[in-house]
């Protein structure tokens, strides 16, 4: 079984942020964690509390604060 390196409640940062109009200083938390993707990479639901939605992605996308 794949071990998370993040654990729910925990910041984070995304390497390079989700595209233009997202910034590198932007900080998110971590909301749930989810099954191994078929990279074999841990996923994450994140959230900015900005923002009214929450995002997926993988382990390799963040970074700890």
């Amino acid at each position: 079984m794949m071990t998370h390196r993040f654990a729910v409640g925990q910041l984070v940062r995304m390497n390079g942020g989700f595209g233009a109009l997202s910034s590198a200083t932007e900080t998110y938390r971590i909301t749930a964690i989810l099954p191994p993707a078929r990279e074999n990479s841990p996923q994450y639901r994140i959230r900015n509390e900005a923002e009214r939605y929450e995002r997926m992605t993988t382990e390799d996308n963040l970074e700890e604060i």
